[in-house]
């Protein structure tokens, strides 16, 4: 083999690396954010292990030699070969297990603790394991979310970026793309559809918009944000795929900690003003009260931050 040594990457979506949840509901955003790390092993052989539903994201990628679709077939065949360096992005037990049984040299990430048959961390990822267990430090989390996925696998983040693979078919034709939906796991993260509405009728004729295209085919979502000049999003998998294809954003957000998000110096963050909610921010999926956090972003503000960014030439 000319590559260096062997990586495995296993993060199939099915949990956050810096957050509780556990699903089979795949996480698009936290598979693309963790293509971060593919700076550390260009010039290595590097398998990923991903949930067949999140493989378009790392479709086409050149720093990944194989990416394997997480089923029977593929463990078995993981268990029997030997890896240099094996990095746990899941907190799913039986995934941790699987790591745990693979012939490797380093091992980064989570792993299975026998005695209680639950995630445990590798030398190094305690304290993305302790923002997971306790939801005061997910609240009060102050580096950017790179930084922490860096030190899981003993290493600096220096600004890299998310590395996705896909070539866009289409051509850039809207100004600005309104990306609304969020998953259904988070629908406290929504910004509210009749303000949506509003901030169309204040843009008018100004600025072209296109609403969220390719709900049903992630490759017809990725060109669609590549159509777009600038995007307004919740946060959700649009934000980090906007990022990834270098977009101006305008981001709104609410009940979760945003200081862990990089624009990389490619946007806005607008998170509301006053608030009535007496656990801001919450770090909930759904609200607890009648009038969310997100209410208190008000389209005014954003149509601001558009006008802003057209007229000062931020965007490229």
């Amino acid at each position: 083999m000319s590559k260096k040594s062997k990586v495995l990457i296993i993060k199939v979506g099915y949990s956050e690396t810096l957050d509780p949840e556990i699903s089979n509901t795949t996480s698009y955003g936290d598979v693309l954010r963790t293509t971060v790390l593919l700076h550390l092993y260009k010039n290595d052989h590097v398998t990923w292990l991903v949930d067949e539903r999140a493989y378009p994201i790392l479709k086409g990628n050149e720093y990944i030699d194989r990416v394997m679709i997480y089923n029977l077939s593929s463990v078995l065949q993981l268990q029997a070969e030997y890896f240099d360096t094996v990095i746990n992005l899941e907190k799913v037990p039986g995934l941790c297990a699987l790591t745990d049984s693979i012939n490797a040299w380093r091992r980064y990430g989570f792993r299975f603790d026998e005695r209680t048959g639950c995630a445990e961390a590798y030398d190094g990822t305690q304290e993305a394991l302790a923002v997971c267990l306790d939801i005061e430090k997910k609240k009060k989390y102050a580096s950017f979310w790179q930084e922490g996925l860096y030190k899981i696998v003993n290493a600096q983040w220096r600004d890299e970026e998310y590395i996705l693979g896909h070539e866009p078919k289409s051509a850039v034709t809207h100004d600005i793309g309104f990306n609304y939906q969020v998953g259904n796991k988070w629908s406290s993260k929504a910004w509210p559809m009749d303000y949506w509405k509003k901030l169309e009728k204040i843009i008018g004729n100004k600025y072209c918009i296109s609403w969220q295209q390719g709900l049903d085919n992630m490759e017809e979502y990725f060109d669609w944000i590549h159509s777009c000049r600038l995007i307004v999003t919740n946060d959700s998998f649009g934000l980090h795929l906007a990022i990834a294809m270098k977009k101006y954003v305008v981001a709104l957000f609410g009940p979760m900690n945003f200081r862990e998000v990089c624009l990389y110096d490619r946007g806005k963050i607008i998170t509301p003003g006053k608030v009535e909610c007496s656990d801001f921010p919450c770090c909930l999926p759904e609200c607890k009260i009648n009038n969310p956090c997100m209410r208190h972003i008000y389209p005014k503000d954003v149509f601001s931050e558009i006008n802003r960014a057209f007229h000062e030439g931020l965007l490229k």
